[in-house]
């Protein structure tokens, strides 16, 4: 299946569309989701002196930036929903990008880590290499990439509002090594559940 341009557009203003009208009850319903595991596994990989310049790609409402921010590091947010972005700076204080994740234009070499948590599964699968690369291309050389999607058996589509891209362990790894990006872990959330209670497939890479 390829997805035309008019299909990127529906996609991207649908899946925003929803976005923007549940920002409220989202931020509420996400204020205390315990990521700790995952921000641990980003910032245990950045090479070099704190503190550092981590993106927070997708973040919402921004809780992520603060916890960032509170640890002392130069946290940047960047979110493709209005509602998102709004909400980031005001209750962070942090430089938020606003950008439609399908026409980004991020700085080169910027960022120590990009934290991509709960966000990459909604960008279709024809278009990801080249969202990756842009990725790659924003990290300084050997920056460290964060990503946590819901995993799947490589299907995309509609799931009510908003649209997905669920992949498995080997194709997710294939899209990442393709892009210039080389594994340091990947483990399955939430911890210490049987596996077909681990809906969450975690993983963390380093630019070549």
């Amino acid at each position: 299946m390829t997805l035309k341009p008019d299909d990127l557009n529906t996609i991207t203003a649908t899946t925003l569309g929803h976005y923007n009208a549940v920002a409220e009850d989202f931020r509420e319903g996400t204020r205390d989701h315990d990521v700790s595991q995952n921000i641990d596994a980003l910032l245990r990989h950045i090479q070099g002196t704190a503190p550092f310049t981590v993106l927070d790609f997708g973040c919402g409402p921004g809780r992520d930036l603060q916890t960032f921010t509170r640890m002392g590091h130069i946290a940047v947010g960047l979110d493709g929903s209005e509602r998102f972005a709004q909400m980031a700076r005001e209750d962070s204080g942090c430089e938020v990008m606003q950008q439609d994740f399908l026409k980004l234009d991020l700085p080169a070499e910027r960022f120590d880590g990009i934290f991509a948590n709960a966000v990459l599964f909604h960008i279709p699968k024809q278009e990801l290499p080249r969202v990756l690369k842009q990725m790659q291309g924003a990290l300084k050389p050997g920056g460290v990439l964060f990503s946590s999607n819901p995993r799947g058996e490589n299907q995309e589509g509609w799931n009510g509002p908003r649209y997905g891209s669920y992949h498995d362990l080997e194709a997710w790894q294939a899209l990442l090594t393709q892009a210039g990006f080389v594994e340091l872990e990947h483990y399955y959330r939430p911890a210490g559940l049987p596996r077909a209670q681990q809906p969450w497939l975690a993983s963390v890479w380093r630019k070549l």
